[in-house]
């Protein structure tokens, strides 16, 4: 069974990475957000994995956190929905907005995805509601290398005070991540206001993931 791979994307389909571990190459299905946030330069990688295994096919369904996946196999707990509306969920809703969708009542977010219904996605927000949700409780370990990767990819501002840009990086990161931008500002503030000092942006990262997850 694979959990995780680490490597380089060699090329990205319509659905799918081709992720190149040491020579070997594995397509991975994933979200949109996923193939537009993984690098594509020979930069490794790292992608948390979800596998599928059939009685004709093995299947890798790839995210770049541990609460996305853990929503992945969350949303198929109920009747009717399989890899595919899963999938299709977490490419219009992140994890954050899929829960305020299912404490708030609100089938919104799933109707959205192609392939739900309006019979599925109230049976989706009746059935999760009763279930614990998904809390990404090992995220932060495996989360903060590709937040560090979405960090190098933002342009940094000479002119902007330094806590300012820490600040602006690492809810850049977060959102690459998957998770909602309001979300990321609230929970990057709040960890900046509770340090003494002005955080280095990995310990930044590293405190926002174990919050934004709770």
């Amino acid at each position: 069974m694979i959990g995780k791979l680490t490597g380089q994307v060699d090329s990205v389909g319509e659905d799918w990475l081709l992720v190149d571990v040491n020579g070997v190459g594995y397509v991975v299905h994933c979200t949109l957000q996923t193939r537009t946030s993984v690098p594509t330069d020979g930069r490794p990688t790292s992608l948390f994995i979800e596998t599928h295994v059939r009685e004709d096919s093995i299947k890798l369904f790839g995210f770049l956190s541990t609460l996305e996946r853990e929503w992945f196999t969350h949303l198929q707990s109920v009747q009717g929905v399989g890899a595919r509306v899963a999938l299709a969920i977490l490419e219009v809703s992140s994890p954050a907005e899929l829960e305020l969708a299912v404490t708030g009542g609100d089938k919104g977010p799933f109707s959205r995805a192609t392939g739900v219904g309006p019979k599925l996605a109230s049976r989706l927000v009746a059935e999760l509601s009763d279930k614990p949700l998904p809390r990404g409780i090992f995220a932060p370990v495996g989360d903060i290398a590709n937040a560090k990767g979405q960090v190098a990819a933002v342009g940094k501002s000479d002119d902007a005070p330094n806590d300012l840009i820490v600040r602006r990086d690492a809810i850049s990161a977060l959102v690459n991540l998957g998770y909602n931008e309001s979300r990321a500002r609230d929970v990057v503030a709040a960890v900046q206001r509770g340090s003494e000092n002005d955080p280095p942006i990995d310990e930044l990262l590293k405190k926002a993931l174990v919050e934004i997850a709770r």
